[in-house]
């Protein structure tokens, strides 16, 4: 009877962190999902020239010193497009895996 109490047990356990993770990734997607429009935006600004004239204008000092600008970095917009896309190739992996299961 020990051994039924334990499995009981440890799946009750099971049953807990998985509901938790995912309610939580259910959030994660949710809020994912609502950056889309800003993503394409964010991205078009990267890739066109309003970014490159901001940029040289901040090099050049034409904007104020305290300005939050991580956006002007050659590396963090980037890696958020890397990460993304990484990110899309995750969850297409995951997608199939729990589908075969």
């Amino acid at each position: 009877m020990s051994r039924q109490i334990e499995r009981i047990e440890k799946m009750e356990a099971y049953l807990d962190e998985i509901r938790k993770a995912t309610d939580d990734l259910d959030k994660a997607l949710e809020a994912y999902e609502g950056t889309r429009k800003k993503y394409t935006q964010l991205e078009n600004y990267y890739t066109g020239p309003r970014w490159m004239k901001d940029f040289e204008d901040y090099e050049a000092g034409k904007l104020p010193k305290d300005l939050k600008c991580g956006v002007l970095s050659e590396d963090a917009v980037y890696d958020l497009l890397t990460d993304r896309k990484d990110l899309t190739v995750r969850m297409n992996r995951l997608v199939h895996l729990y589908l075969e299961d």
